[in-house]
């Protein structure tokens, strides 16, 4: 299959949170808006989410601050996303990109994020359930 691009705010998002349920990833890890187009090139594992700015987001169960650009790319497999563009978080008072994600075991309840940094840390699946 060749590159599957769609357009449009509410069929991108229902289309993101069915490809985060399908590689075992908490279907909350993408809070975005006005997503524009989305896209998964299921040969070369490449997904890509462009949004109209950039999407500040709090995951409120952990505390912890998420900007998203308008671009996120990422390589994805089952339960994991690596070489990732797009998404910063805030430690401290330093912005630190997320290069790397990923949920180990099959019913793994923690999901690690590392940043190019080196830094890794490991939050609960269920502060990245999506919010109602």
């Amino acid at each position: 299959q060749g590159c599957g691009g769609l357009s449009g705010d509410s069929i991108c998002k229902k289309k993101s949170i069915e490809l985060l349920a399908e590689l075992r990833l908490p279907k909350g890890l993408f809070p975005l808006e006005d997503v524009e187009e989305f896209g998964y090139n299921r040969e070369a594992g490449f997904v890509w989410l462009i949004q109209k700015k950039k999407k500040d987001h709090t995951f409120k169960k952990i505390k912890r601050q998420v900007s998203y650009a308008p671009e996120v790319t990422a390589f994805v497999e089952e339960g994991k996303m690596k070489k990732m563009t797009g998404v910063k978080t805030k430690e401290l008072l330093l912005w630190l990109s997320i290069v790397e994600m990923y949920v180990d075991g099959v019913s793994s309840e923690k999901i690690t994020f590392k940043t190019g940094t080196g830094l890794s840390d490991s939050f609960p699946v269920a502060a990245f359930e999506l919010e109602q």
